[in-house]
């Protein structure tokens, strides 16, 4: 089995797969100071509730936008699960796709594994659009090219500098609105409509912008944690893959093996 981990700047998940299947999967929230042998103890955990034994898993690919976490993660393959670790990349794991930017070493791995795995799944020219800490949106054309992209600030992220800079707002959980009106008749109320619909306002504005710079039909493809959420309430998305992130990797770990295999 093979254990794919995509640390983020909010969370790490941990997903063990079965070939292409992923058999259970663990979120943590991200610490660089969090030692090997502290995911240990609490990943085994979380293995052994779902049945998975400690054995069974024979590989590990690593995608981390914290490089902080790396050498902790190094400890955990190589100490625990008696594996090296593949960083996603690098090495037997390197992309194997063309990033057409300016400076394509500074592409976060998320980014370039969610490219990955939508031209793999979907093909054609697409848009990833990934809710995270940020929110991406980036362009893949019909070969696989990664041809750049958007970071916006994320809706939780600019909720909190909402309120951290005001002094009489509450603190508020992004949820689905109560009704489809914009015209609140409270201050949470307020808040809510300003915070999500302006935020679909700006995905649709910003997509439709992309599609006609693409200048050919791109579909979009919606991941992260609140894809689902937004997806209720907009027509943009063609796909919601909310483990894109971590089928990419499942796709590079199988890639990497092939050509090890084939060296």
């Amino acid at each position: 089995m093979l254990l794919a981990v995509d640390v983020g700047n909010t969370n790490v998940v941990f997903a063990v797969f079965a070939g292409r299947e992923i058999r259970a999967r663990w979120r943590i929230a991200t610490d660089p100071r969090r030692t090997g042998d502290e995911y240990a103890v609490w990943l085994f955990q979380l293995m052994a509730i779902e049945g998975i034994e400690r054995s069974s898993v024979t590989a590990m690919i690593v995608s981390t936008v914290v490089p902080k976490a790396r050498h902790n993660l190094e400890v955990l393959a190589e100490k625990y699960f008696q594996v090296a670790p593949l960083f996603a990349g690098e090495g037997a794991a390197d992309w194997g796709i063309e990033i057409d930017v300016d400076e394509p070493g500074t592409l976060g791995a998320d980014r370039a594994v969610n490219a990955i795995a939508a031209h793999e799944k979907h093909g054609g020219d697409l848009i990833v659009v990934d809710f995270g800490t940020a929110t991406t949106f980036d362009v893949v054309d019909f070969h696989g090219a990664y041809k750049g992209g958007i970071i916006a600030p994320g809706i939780n992220l600019s909720l909190d500098a909402l309120v951290s800079n005001t002094a009489k707002l509450p603190r508020i959980a992004i949820e689905s609105p109560r009704s489809d009106s914009v015209i609140g008749r409270n201050t949470e109320d307020q808040m809510l409509i300003g915070v999500f619909w302006g935020y679909v306002a700006m995905m649709e504005g910003l997509i439709a912008r992309m599609r006609g710079e693409i200048g050919r039909p791109a579909k979009v493809v919606a991941t992260g944690g609140l894809a689902l959420l937004f997806d209720q309430h907009t027509q943009i998305f063609d796909h919601v893959d909310p483990d894109l992130t971590l089928e990419g990797l499942a796709i590079l770990a199988e890639r990497a093996g092939a050509r090890k295999r084939a060296s």
